[in-house]
């Protein structure tokens, strides 16, 4: 079972360099509130998600696979954010345009997700 970024590093990275990729690409890297949507309701842009171990162990991983000659592709995402308010940035402040685009143009129907207005001075 694949489950933690020292399961990833011990079992999988040896069987991807048998294999002869050069390359990874790891996805849901930051904390997101919601597991189905593949790492894209994000929580926190500021750290590594913790349920699959720790800031150590995911640096530990990308070592491990450079020392392999695999190159170690991170999906970050920095378009939206989740909707969530209590463990979101979503009405940070208390308005829903500090952070994102308000009314309609700040939400992303497919995704259920917040939209960053980046003409915004704080982004």
């Amino acid at each position: 079972m694949i489950n933690t970024y020292a399961n990833f590093r011990d079992d999988v990275l040896p069987r991807i360099k048998r294999l002869g990729y050069n390359a990874v690409q790891i996805m849901a890297i930051q904390e997101h509130s919601y597991y189905a949507s593949f790492g894209y309701h994000v929580t926190n842009f500021f750290a590594p998600s913790s349920r699959f171990g720790t800031p150590d162990d995911l640096k530990s991983l990308i070592d491990k696979a450079h020392k392999l000659g695999i190159l170690v592709l991170m999906d970050i995402v920095y378009s939206h954010a989740s909707n969530n308010v209590l463990d979101g940035l979503n009405m940070f402040d208390g308005t829903d345009g500090h952070y994102f685009h308000t009314g309609s143009r700040g939400h992303h129907s497919v995704w259920d997700s917040r939209l960053f207005n980046y003409g915004s001075w704080e982004l």
